[in-house]
């Protein structure tokens, strides 16, 4: 990433993508690093990954490319992190978020999403604004100046430009989003509209409840209300049979 910035004509548009295998397993972090968080080899593997950050933004400032590039640095999904991690680690990697990698629960999905664009994007600005990773080619293309993308190309992609530039103004909630065609997400409301399996770290053969929660009220999704609110139920579930046949 690093050569191609520096061999890259500053004047013309860049588009560079980089996936990162940190901090997912095996945790292999440099001898420079091991030791440094705290909290064992997948600590020491984020510092890694923070370490590598700083070379390409540092790439970008000696290319005289950092005042005008955004930058965005996320992830896909969830950790795989166990009880066991949390208890040899001294530390949990989803926070306070219930569930891990593969499941239908917050600490499946539910990632930070950061954004660097020195002039435009407020520095240390936070949003509670839901956004899917789908919306990044809209949100490009609206940057770039092209209010529409091509017609068939990312048809769920919902530009959040404004949120960007403005995090702290009222924005319009983003439509509703839907996941393995079972979950919605549509503003502080989620349903798991299925009995089936939550993912990794939970009896794959368990069967469960069907869910709602106020994500706004209860982050950690303990209280589950949709025996309270059989019509909050059924409203999510018309929703999903739209997006669906639509």
């Amino acid at each position: 990433a690093v050569k191609v910035i520096e061999s890259h004509d500053g004047k013309k548009p860049l588009f560079l993508y980089l996936a990162l295998p940190s901090p997912h397993t095996p945790w292999l972090p440099a001898k420079q690093f091991i030791g440094k968080s705290g909290a064992g080899m997948y600590g020491d593997f984020v510092v890694q990954v923070d370490h590598v950050v700083g070379q390409v933004l540092s790439a970008l400032k000696k290319a005289d490319m950092s005042e005008n590039t955004l930058v965005i640095f996320s992830s896909d999904n969830g950790p795989v992190w166990y009880d066991k991690d949390t208890e040899r680690f001294g530390h949990r990697s989803a926070g306070p978020l219930r569930g891990i990698k593969a499941s239908a629960w917050e600490g499946g999905h539910r990632m930070p999403f950061i954004a660097r664009w020195p002039g435009r994007v407020p520095a240390g600005k936070s949003t509670a604004h839901t956004i899917a990773f789908a919306d990044v080619l809209a949100t490009v293309a609206d940057a770039a100046g092209k209010q529409k993308i091509p017609q068939g190309a990312a048809e769920d992609s919902v530009s959040f430009l404004p949120v960007l530039l403005h995090p702290e103004a009222k924005h319009k909630d983003r439509p509703p989003i839907l996941h393995a065609e079972k979950v919605i997400r549509a503003g502080d409301w989620k349903l798991i509209d299925t009995k089936g399996g939550r993912g990794f770290g939970v009896d794959r053969k368990a069967q469960y409840k069907i869910e709602l929660f106020n994500l706004k009220d209860d982050l950690s999704e303990k209280n589950n209300l949709a025996d309270k609110m059989p019509e909050k139920v059924e409203n999510l579930r018309s929703k999903i049979r739209s997006i669906l046949e639509n």
